[in-house]
């Protein structure tokens, strides 16, 4: 194996544009950890935010920067103490920068870090349930496209307690999260409203949505109460700042409930009803999950999301396109034959 891999690269704070596509050394494994070799790598909004440096504060990168969370692949060597993986496994999961470190304690315990996904090899902790052995059912890329779509969804799902038949409205159901949330939903036989534009409804019915409003209408909520004058139990927000949510809870009849996932999160006081429950759910990995979401994977109940794909050389373009254009679920990224 070759000592230099090619990677995605920030050389410092910026915009997209910044990014690059370089060789760069190879990450070792140390004690507990383990080297990947990445087959598949999903593209997250947080990767550029971080960046951009909009969470600086919170994670103080290293430069160079390799981005990404979201694989799947190959290990190929196991630091030392490590029994949980051995070389050949195929693997798939979720690992944020090592500068996040306090981010990626709220979302896994033990947490899960990395050296970037968005290269041919990254190195991962072993011992997180943000990890997991991936099924040889489930293909490489679908399996990269879950994690963080996936982990956000659970966690989503377990808070809304979702009942049948139950009308649910999905704000912003065709990013990676809706496109998780919205087959989950449907399989758990909620009666699905999700926003979307005019040329996504197709997709976002095959998802699972029973119903669609375009989300470029002047009153979603409006129209929602037109369809259902009596209100309906829950509303998944994904995508509208969630401090401009309050006007959303007029479409939820009495004793309904928020789950909002956006941010900044909304203040449950400012919808002024005590009959409503507002919660804000966050991107969290308990043991089994990533097994739990393979499985739905498999028997279809959670279908493939993939946009876009891109070669590891084009991954720079990729980033920049996942800002500057309309995508649909999950961008990735498939790495070159490396040496």
């Amino acid at each position: 194996m070759s000592t230099t891999m090619k990677a995605v690269v920030a050389e410092a704070y910026g915009p997209p544009e910044s990014l690059t596509v370089r060789r760069m050394p190879v990450p070792v494994p140390g004690p507990g950890q383990i080297q990947v070799r990445v087959r598949a790598a999903a593209l997250n909004p947080a990767d550029l935010r971080m960046v951009e440096g909009a969470m600086h504060e919170l994670a103080p990168l290293t430069f160079p920067h390799v981005p990404g969370s979201d694989f799947a692949g190959t290990v190929v060597a196991l630091g030392d103490g490590v029994s949980r993986f051995t070389v050949g496994d195929e693997v798939f999961g979720l690992g944020l920068p090592r500068a996040a470190v306090a981010m990626a304690t709220i979302s896994s315990d033990p947490p899960s870090l990395t050296t970037g996904t968005m290269a041919e090899y990254a190195v991962f902790d072993a011992d997180t349930p943000a990890l997991a052995p991936r099924p040889a059912e489930l293909a490489v890329e679908h399996a990269a496209s879950l994690p963080m779509a996936a982990l956000t969804a659970l966690p989503v799902m377990r808070m809304g307690r979702f009942q049948p038949d139950e009308t649910v409205l999905v704000i912003g159901a065709t990013g990676g999260v809706g496109s998780t949330v919205v087959p989950l939903l449907a399989a758990a036989k909620a009666h699905v409203i999700a926003t979307a534009a005019a040329t996504d409804q197709p997709y976002i019915r095959s998802l699972g949505a029973t119903e669609v409003i375009d989300h470029h209408a002047d009153d979603v909520v409006g129209e929602t109460l037109r369809r259902h004058p009596g209100g309906i139990a829950a509303v998944v927000n994904l995508a509208v700042p969630g401090d401009r949510l309050v006007a959303f809870g007029e479409a939820v009849r009495p004793g309904g409930r928020i789950v909002n996932v956006a941010f900044p999160k909304p203040d449950p006081a400012a919808f002024g009803r005590d009959d409503l429950t507002v919660e804000t759910a966050f991107m969290t990995a308990h043991g089994g999950d990533l097994t739990r979401i393979a499985a739905h994977a498999i028997d279809g109940s959670l279908p493939a999301a993939i946009g876009r794909r891109y070669r590891l050389e084009d991954g720079a373009r990729a980033y920049r396109e996942l800002i500057a254009e309309h995508t649909r679920g999950k961008l990735i990224v498939v790495m070159d034959e490396q040496a």
